[in-house]
């Protein structure tokens, strides 16, 4: 379900890449088939919340959907059943975790295969669920005519170990760090930037042999040579790869609330709060808790809390806690 977000005028056209090319290894089974960024989160998807927002946004022209052939026709079909004008697939040629370009490699790639290197360009992560309009990050970006990372204090340095490190004097960067083993503070770079044409400059960090992987190592690189801009922000903000950050983000959208499809069977149950169930879903003589219930799932007899029950999969007579059950299991009790 796309939002609806008023059109901002036209004051540059730009280019978005929306990077959705990860496997999400750490959510298998539930996305050894299906991308992280398609599942729910409320009544919509995390990449939805931010396609939703570049599709509003007319000085944004174009969309490409960074992803890989495995989960290629997926977001084929998603973009299709969802009616987006701008947004269409750059497909990378990989179908494995292994095979892998990186996420500045796999930039390089897109910027050459689509042309776009002589355009502002808004890079952003289809798996984060951002707190902000991603049109306030954009009037931003133009008001400093520079290099622009979106920044979030998490609050825990142990946190902050797992991120890029953002130091800033008013609103200039002034030094980035990724993942350092001891962070000085805690406000992280989120993976949502915006380069001016001239900072589109990932063929110059490669060739240079930088790290390929991870695009905080080409924003520590950047900071070296010309201004970066922080644009900071307070409220909500996950990373959704893990299934606890997953289901934190579920907390946020349902707000205590619970969603179930028109067509899930639901009988004899205590549908708690932060719970989804979805279409075709049965749960029957049960206890539901801050969990997901996929299409064609079958839980009876039981409870589970805190967890994702995929597609077809059918649960009886037990109670599950932190459990991702993948599609078509059975577990029944003896």
């Amino acid at each position: 379900m796309k939002r609806d977000i008023p059109a901002r005028s036209v004051v540059c056209d730009m280019k978005a890449v929306v990077l959705a090319g990860g496997y999400a290894t750490r959510l298998w089974p539930v996305t050894r088939h299906r991308p992280k960024m398609l599942l729910p989160v409320g009544e919509t998807t995390v990449i939805d919340r931010v396609l939703s927002g570049l599709e509003a946004d007319d000085r944004v022209d174009e969309v490409f959907l960074s992803t890989n052939e495995r989960f290629a026709e997926d977001f084929r079909e998603h973009i299709a059943a969802e009616g987006y004008d701008k947004a269409r697939l750059s497909v990378e040629d990989t179908t494995e975790e292994g095979e892998k370009f990186g996420v500045v490699g796999a930039l390089a790639q897109l910027v050459d295969r689509e042309e776009v290197a002589d355009e502002d360009l808004l890079v952003v992560a289809g798996d984060n669920l951002m707190g902000f309009d991603i049109a306030d990050f954009i009037d931003f970006f133009e008001a400093r005519e520079a290099p622009t990372l979106a920044a979030y204090d998490v609050g825990s340095r142990e946190k902050a170990k797992s991120y890029g490190l953002v130091d800033i004097e008013g609103e200039e960067v002034v030094d980035f760090q990724e993942k350092p083993d001891n962070p000085p503070s805690t406000l992280v770079s989120i993976a949502c930037y915006a380069f001016p044409a001239d900072a589109v400059r990932f063929g110059e960090y490669l060739a240079g042999d930088n790290n390929p992987d991870e695009p905080g190592w080409f924003i520590q690189w950047l900071v070296d040579r010309e201004p970066v801009y922080a644009f900071s922000f307070d409220g909500a903000w996950y990373d959704i790869g893990t299934p606890d950050s997953y289901l934190e983000a579920l907390e946020w959208a349902l707000e205590g609330d619970s969603v179930v499809a028109d067509s899930a069977t639901v009988e004899d149950t205590a549908v708690g709060a932060n719970v989804h169930i979805m279409e075709g879903a049965t749960v029957k003589n049960a206890d539901l808790e801050r969990s997901v219930v996929f299409p064609g799932a079958t839980v009876a007899d039981g409870s589970v809390e805190s967890s994702l029950v995929d597609s077809e999969a059918d649960i009886r007579g037990v109670d599950l806690s932190g459990a991702l059950v993948g599609s078509y299991t059975q577990i029944h009790q003896r």
